[in-house]
């Protein structure tokens, strides 16, 4: 694998720094000591400038080439926040922070990034702009989103954007990505149902909030089975289920909670409504009353063509043609990088994490073997989207 000589050398410097950042997860927007180490360490390195608080918490470093005469400017996205997990990892890193932890491979995402700056800032080998992203609060706080609507795009003169993500399963030293829908959107849904309460030995002067709520749960997969295509994609999954505290008695009101996940708008506006009728139909049947309150999150992450070819050539410059998927199947998970690439052309890669705990597992950890990978990844892209 052709890595660059002064990035290998930078692989135990990036990891350690990786591993600090392991130790001290940080969630959604308080993100304050990780942004602030990468802050200074991007003034360290001699980024041309580097601005903290886009997004609430999010921090832009600009690295100019040798030359400016293109006037290309090309962002980088790394994700900086954790997850509100207990780690079980065992590692000596291991999160010093109850109930948080890096379970999504963030730390590794920041890291691999700024080792690119540090690359990038000295060779400085490609014509035009660098601005290198950190973004806080992807694991659902809409950071991307903030970014954008706090002027990111617009203040840095961004033209292209592109992002990266570890990828367990997939062997170390490949890359995998895919032009049009990548990831799903990813949608909240929370259903309270009101029935009429009494004692559980008489059912009969009651209206049975759970048997109402089962029978929602049950009906609403019949959205995946027989309202959408086949050939489409969503994923209807109810999460938690609450209703009553005694053995008996009847509750007189449950709650549903949960998630829907599709790879299209018109499957998602299509969903949205059928899930109405749904909730609103089975409570009536029974003589109850639901309400369904759906709430929009991350839209479809989809990339470019053009930009998803140029991320590909830029991985197989890194292993190999024969190591990068171009046609990986969409996953069903979501990613708030979606809002960045509605505001400007772009893709999304995944790089081989290899085998191992997938992420948002407690015992998830980032394989420090490929962060010469990653970082050589950024350095090609630049160098062949910036050409000098």
């Amino acid at each position: 694998m052709p890595i660059v000589n002064r990035i290998a050398a930078l692989h135990d410097e990036v990891t350690a720094w990786r591993r600090d950042f392991h130790e001290h997860p940080e969630l959604q927007f308080e993100v304050h000591r990780t942004a602030g180490i990468v802050a200074d360490k991007l003034k360290a390195f001699g980024c041309d400038e580097v601005v903290t608080g886009i997004g609430r918490t999010g921090v832009v470093g600009l690295i100019k080439g040798a030359k400016s005469t293109s006037g290309k400017v090309v962002g980088l996205r790394a994700d900086m926040d954790a997850l509100p997990l207990d780690e079980i990892s065992g590692k000596p890193h291991a999160s010093r922070i109850p109930g948080k932890m890096h379970a999504c491979g963030h730390d590794g995402h920041t890291a691999m990034l700024l080792g690119a700056a540090k690359y990038l800032a000295e060779t400085r080998n490609f014509d035009g702009t660098v601005a290198v992203i950190f973004q806080p609060a992807e694991e659902g706080g809409g950071g991307a989103r903030e970014m954008v609507d706090d002027g990111l795009m617009d203040r840095f003169g961004i033209q292209e954007i592109y992002g990266m993500h570890n990828g367990p399963g997939l062997p170390v030293g490949t890359f995998a990505l895919r032009p049009g829908p990548l990831m799903a959107a990813a949608d909240g849904i929370r259903i309270e149902v009101e029935g009429k309460g009494g004692h559980a030995a008489q059912p009969h002067n009651s209206i049975d909030t759970v048997l109402v709520a089962s029978q929602i749960v049950a009906n609403i997969q019949s959205i995946a089975s027989r309202n959408v295509d086949p050939l489409e994609h969503v994923v209807v999954s109810v999460c938690t289920f609450n209703a009553g505290f005694a053995e008996n008695v009847i509750p007189h009101n449950a709650v549903l909670t949960g998630t829907v996940r599709t790879l299209s708008e018109a499957v998602r506006d299509a969903t949205e409504k059928r899930l109405h009728a749904i909730v609103e139909g089975t409570a009536a049947l029974f003589g109850a009353t639901a309400r369904l309150t759906y709430r929009r999150g991350a839209p479809v992450t989809a990339n470019h063509a053009a930009e998803a070819g140029f991320a590909g050539d830029a991985a197989a410059a890194v292993v190999g043609e024969a190591a990068v998927n171009r046609a990986i199947t969409p996953v069903m998970g979501a990613e708030d990088f979606a809002f960045m690439l509605n505001a400007r052309p772009g893709a999304f890669i995944f790089i081989g994490q290899g085998d191992g705990p997938q992420v948002h597992h407690p015992a998830y950890d980032f394989n420090d073997e490929i962060i010469p990978l990653g970082m050589s990844y950024w350095a090609r892209l630049v160098e062949t989207r910036l050409p000098a």
